[in-house]
Protein backbone atom coordinates (compact mmCIF):
# COMPACT_ATOMS: atom_id res chain seq x y z
CA UNK A 1 0.00 0.00 0.00
CA UNK A 2 1.36 3.36 -1.05
CA UNK A 3 1.20 6.45 1.13
CA UNK A 4 -0.46 9.38 -0.50
CA UNK A 5 1.66 12.49 -0.55
CA UNK A 6 0.41 16.08 -0.62
CA UNK A 7 0.22 17.59 -4.06
CA UNK A 8 2.33 20.62 -3.22
CA UNK A 9 4.12 22.57 -0.53
CA UNK A 10 1.10 24.88 -0.26
CA UNK A 11 -1.07 21.92 0.78
CA UNK A 12 1.36 21.10 3.58
CA UNK A 13 1.25 24.66 4.92
CA UNK A 14 -2.54 24.77 4.71
CA UNK A 15 -2.77 21.58 6.73
CA UNK A 16 -0.32 22.84 9.38
CA UNK A 17 -1.77 26.35 9.62
CA UNK A 18 -5.42 25.36 9.81
CA UNK A 19 -6.82 26.74 13.06
CA UNK A 20 -9.19 24.61 15.10
CA UNK A 21 -12.74 25.93 15.31
CA UNK A 22 -13.37 27.98 18.46
CA UNK A 23 -16.39 26.85 20.42
CA UNK A 24 -18.99 29.47 21.17
CA UNK A 25 -19.90 30.03 24.82
CA UNK A 26 -22.65 27.74 26.04
CA UNK A 27 -24.35 30.37 28.22
CA UNK A 28 -24.88 34.12 27.78
CA UNK A 29 -23.07 34.87 31.04
CA UNK A 30 -19.92 33.25 29.64
CA UNK A 31 -20.02 35.57 26.65
CA UNK A 32 -20.46 38.54 29.02
CA UNK A 33 -17.52 37.38 31.14
CA UNK A 34 -15.27 37.11 28.08
CA UNK A 35 -16.28 40.62 27.05
CA UNK A 36 -15.51 41.99 30.55
CA UNK A 37 -12.10 40.28 30.51
CA UNK A 38 -11.29 41.78 27.12
CA UNK A 39 -12.57 45.33 27.76
CA UNK A 40 -11.00 45.78 31.20
CA UNK A 41 -7.77 43.84 30.52
CA UNK A 42 -8.35 41.49 33.43
CA UNK A 43 -5.25 39.40 34.22
CA UNK A 44 -5.31 35.63 33.96
CA UNK A 45 -5.37 34.97 37.69
CA UNK A 46 -8.68 36.88 38.03
CA UNK A 47 -10.52 35.28 35.07
CA UNK A 48 -12.34 32.73 37.23
CA UNK A 49 -13.60 35.51 39.50
CA UNK A 50 -15.11 37.31 36.53
CA UNK A 51 -16.86 34.14 35.38
CA UNK A 52 -18.25 33.63 38.89
CA UNK A 53 -19.52 37.22 39.06
CA UNK A 54 -21.17 36.98 35.65
CA UNK A 55 -22.82 33.69 36.58
CA UNK A 56 -24.17 34.83 39.94
CA UNK A 57 -25.14 38.44 39.23
CA UNK A 58 -27.62 39.84 36.74
CA UNK A 59 -26.25 40.95 33.39
CA UNK A 60 -27.59 44.47 33.95
CA UNK A 61 -25.61 44.77 37.20
CA UNK A 62 -22.41 43.66 35.50
CA UNK A 63 -23.00 46.05 32.58
CA UNK A 64 -23.50 48.93 35.01
CA UNK A 65 -20.29 48.03 36.83
CA UNK A 66 -18.37 48.00 33.52
CA UNK A 67 -19.70 51.43 32.58
CA UNK A 68 -19.00 52.88 36.04
CA UNK A 69 -15.49 51.45 35.94
CA UNK A 70 -14.75 53.05 32.59
CA UNK A 71 -16.10 56.37 33.86
CA UNK A 72 -14.22 56.36 37.18
CA UNK A 73 -10.90 54.91 36.10
CA UNK A 74 -9.54 56.53 32.97
CA UNK A 75 -6.02 55.13 33.42
CA UNK A 76 -4.35 52.43 35.46
CA UNK A 77 -5.75 49.07 36.46
CA UNK A 78 -9.43 49.27 35.59
CA UNK A 79 -10.03 45.70 36.72
CA UNK A 80 -9.37 46.64 40.35
CA UNK A 81 -12.11 49.26 40.23
CA UNK A 82 -14.44 46.77 38.57
CA UNK A 83 -14.10 44.39 41.51
CA UNK A 84 -14.59 47.25 43.96
CA UNK A 85 -17.73 48.47 42.26
CA UNK A 86 -19.26 45.03 41.79
CA UNK A 87 -18.92 44.45 45.57
CA UNK A 88 -21.30 47.29 46.46
CA UNK A 89 -24.26 45.64 48.16
CA UNK A 90 -27.74 46.18 46.76
CA UNK A 91 -29.57 48.99 48.55
CA UNK A 92 -26.33 50.55 49.79
CA UNK A 93 -26.33 54.32 50.34
CA UNK A 94 -23.02 54.48 48.46
CA UNK A 95 -22.83 55.29 44.81
CA UNK A 96 -19.95 53.73 42.87
CA UNK A 97 -18.11 57.06 42.94
CA UNK A 98 -18.28 57.49 46.74
CA UNK A 99 -17.67 53.81 47.36
CA UNK A 100 -14.51 53.87 45.24
CA UNK A 101 -13.22 56.88 47.18
CA UNK A 102 -13.95 55.35 50.59
CA UNK A 103 -12.22 52.01 50.06
CA UNK A 104 -8.66 51.29 51.09
CA UNK A 105 -7.34 50.38 47.63
CA UNK A 106 -7.09 53.91 46.21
Amino acid sequence: MKKTEPASLADIFKAKMAKPAVKAPAYPWQDLALRVIKELNIPGFKRSSVFKICKEKEAQTVERAINDTKELCKSGDQWKYFFKIIEIPAGSPYTPKTYAKNTRYN
